[in-house]
């Protein structure tokens, strides 16, 4: 039997009626995604595998996130970023959020640190063996070089204390030229990260039994190291949406850990040109220095402690010579965190 005209048209129209139906009950799916952008505070390496797993594994897309994960170029911009709204949250050296707070008490937006992630810093001091500096006291009258901006350098003054240091010379230089001095001899010693500034040494072709590295943690500097970061508004708009970034970022802390060499495949896929073996060794570095160390454990994956907090606060605000003292109240709130045990994922300690 033929079919009219008129019914082809009516079929046409039903048809079309229902995807449109379709289309738009799907909408509203889409739409409950909140939209969160991410500033990390450097380039893609080992260590971004915490953030970047989340987003390939799809645990934000389960929490209702849209998270887009930028690279950055120091923690302190990566507060600035968050404090003028053009990021949402970010990643950034806690000590870098107080000089923030202390100097710009009045800014409107500034960013609050809602999970502890480095628990210890990974700041160190890198010498050559060769030079026979062994002690930080040793470290006296020699000539240091670091970015102006460097973490350890900026917190030397409470090594530098805690250790009865005297007067040091300082050289100032671009975070690529950094190890290259040390390896030329142009400068005694340098500060930077341990998982980064040791690679970098070994990639310029120095072995690392020939490197000397006095790590801040072992010579009585307790400093907390990265946070996640977020803004003020955001905090006040999405309470929600960050307590499910948390969630995923803690379940995806747990099989970064478990699986380093699987997570770092995932940096490669965002970042082609990133050496895996060398960065799957960056991020068991950050892991065993900085991550999954005797204070985390003792304190808590994500969570600090506030009398040591209050003494970073100090300390900081001392070495930095900020406008003002820092209530450490302001840049912390453990509000948003998961429980203590969906936090509990470090893996096991190392047999002594």
């Amino acid at each position: 039997m033929k079919t009219s005209p008129l019914s082809l048209a009516r079929r046409g129209l039903l048809a079309a009626g229902l995807a449109a139906t379709s289309l738009f009950t799907t909408l509203p799916a889409q739409a409950q995604e909140t939209p969160v952008k991410f500033q990390l505070d450097w380039r893609f390496e080992g260590p971004s595998a915490f953030f970047l797993w989340p987003v390939a594994k799809g645990h934000f897309k389960a929490e209702k996130l849209n998270v887009t994960i930028d690279a950055g170029n120091g923690s302190g911009n990566a507060v600035n970023r968050v404090a003028s709204g053009t990021y949402d949250m970010g990643f950034a050296d806690l000590s870098a959020l107080m000089e923030f707070h202390a100097n710009n008490p009045t800014a409107p937006n500034k960013p609050v640190a809602v999970m502890m992630v480095y628990n210890n810093t990974p700041a160190a001091v890198f010498s050559l063996k060769k030079t026979g500096i062994k002690t930080p006291k040793d470290l006296e009258g020699k000539k240091l070089g670091a970015p102006v901006f460097d973490a350890g350098r900026r917190a030397f003054p409470i090594f530098q204390k805690a250790n009865g240091i005297g007067n040091v010379q300082w050289t100032s230089m671009d975070p690529p030229l950094r190890e290259t001095m040390l390896a030329r001899g142009d400068v005694d010693a340098i500060t930077g990260f341990y998982f980064t500034s040791l690679l970098n040494l070994e990639a310029r072709n120095i072995k690392a039994e020939d490197v000397a590295v006095m790590m801040y943690p072992d010579h009585g500097v307790r400093l907390y190291g990265n946070v996640i970061i977020a803004s003020e508004d955001f905090l006040k708009k999405n309470p929600e949406a960050v307590k499910g970034f948390l969630r995923a970022f803690t379940k995806a802390a747990k099989e970064v850990m478990a699986d380093p060499k699987a997570a770092t495949a995932v940096v490669k896929e965002r970042d082609g040109i990133i050496n895996a073996d060398m960065e799957e060794r960056r991020l068991r570095l950050a892991i065993n220095s900085a991550i999954a160390t005797p204070d985390a454990r003792a304190e808590g994956f994500g969570d600090v402690k506030g009398p040591r907090l209050a003494l970073m606060a100090s300390q900081v605000a001392d070495a930095f010579n900020t406008k003002g003292r820092i209530n450490p109240d302001a840049v912390w709130n453990a509000g948003f965190l998961p429980s203590a045990a969906e936090r509990n994922v470090l893996p096991p300690a190392p047999k002594k």
